[in-house]
C-alpha cells in the first residue's frame, strides 16, 4: 500500500483483512482509515494443481476400475478368512486352555491334516480366485466344526 503520508509512530490505523475462498484464492485487503485509502490483492496458488480435465479423467479411471477394485476386495476378503480359520482352529487344537485337552486324538490328528493340507494350498496359491479360496474355507469348515460341535455336546 502506497501513498500514506508520514505520521508518528503509531498514528497510522489500517484495517487489514484475509479472506479465503472455496478455490483457495487469497484475498488480501487494507484500508487506511486516516486517509480512506484502500487496496487489496488477490493471491492465487495455481502451481501444482490439477486442471478440471485432469480431474474429470481421474474420476472417469476411479469409475472404470471400481468393479476390478471391488473384485480385488473380495479375493483378499476370502484369503483372509481362510487365513483367520486357519488360526483359530490351529489355537483351537493346541491350546490347553481352550478345547486341545477335550478333543480325541484321532479328531486332533483329522483337524491337523486339514489344516496343513489347507495352510500348504494357501501358500503355494498366494493368488487364486475367491471361490478357490471360499471353496478351501468350506471343505476345511466340513472337516472341523463337527468335530467342535461334538465336543461342545
Amino acid at each position: 500500500m502506497t501513498g500514506i503520508p508520514p505520521a508518528p509512530r503509531g498514528v497510522p490505523k489500517i484495517d487489514v483483512t484475509f479472506e479465503i475462498d472455496e478455490n483457495s484464492i487469497l484475498t488480501v485487503s487494507a484500508h487506511e482509515q486516516g486517509t480512506g485509502k484502500q487496496e487489496s490483492i488477490s493471491i492465487t496458488n495455481d502451481k501444482g494443481r490439477l486442471t478440471k480435465e485432469e480431474i474429470e479423467k481421474m474420476v472417469q479411471d476411479a469409475e472404470t476400475f471400481a468393479d476390478q477394485d471391488k473384485a480385488l476386495k473380495e479375493k483378499i476378503d476370502a484369503k483372509h478368512q481362510l487365513e483367520n480359520y486357519l488360526y483359530q482352529m490351529r489355537n483351537t487344537i493346541e491350546d490347553k486352555e481352550k478345547l486341545a485337552d477335550k478333543i480325541d486324538e484321532d479328531d486332533k490328528n483329522s483337524i491337523a491334516e486339514a489344516l496343513s493340507e489347507a495352510g500348504d494350498w494357501l501358500s503355494s496359491n498366494d493368488d487364486a480366485e475367491k471361490d478357490d479360496f471360499e471353496e478351501h474355507l468350506k471343505d476345511l469348515q466340513r472337516i472341523c466344526d463337527p468335530i467342535i460341535g461334538k465336543v461342545y455336546q
